[in-house]
């Protein structure tokens, strides 16, 4: 499965659960979240053991696109099934932070590893 944009390229690997996001989400508003958000959802209700979020390559995300991750880490932490792994890069600013936070939302089902 696969969501391109101008900016952004979005795929899930369904043999290995992992989402990985590529390029910024500069969207405005959760409207043009919405196809993103359908993806989050569908892999969120197929209630896998283990599902891993890739962000290591994504430059940009406002607050809109943060707003999206935090709701899907909240889904996930609902379902109470799957472990979240969440992969981040130490060399793009906004992620330090920002999944420290999303780890925050489900701390004991939740790896953060940031390179």
């Amino acid at each position: 499965m696969e969501i391109n944009g101008e900016d952004y390229n979005i795929t899930y690997n369904p043999t290995t659960a992992t989402i990985v996001f590529h390029g910024s989400l500069r969207l405005l508003g959760m409207n043009e979240y919405a196809p993103i958000v359908q993806l989050l959802d569908e892999v969120v209700t197929q209630a896998l053991p283990i599902i891993t979020l890739n962000v290591r390559n994504l430059n940009f995300l406002n607050s809109s696109g943060i707003n999206m991750l935090s709701r899907f880490v909240i889904n996930i932490r609902k379902q109470s099934v799957s472990q979240l792994i969440i992969q981040g890069s130490l060399q793009v600013p906004w992620q330090a932070k920002s999944l420290v936070n999303l780890q925050r939302l489900m701390p004991a089902e939740t790896s953060l590893e940031l390179v």
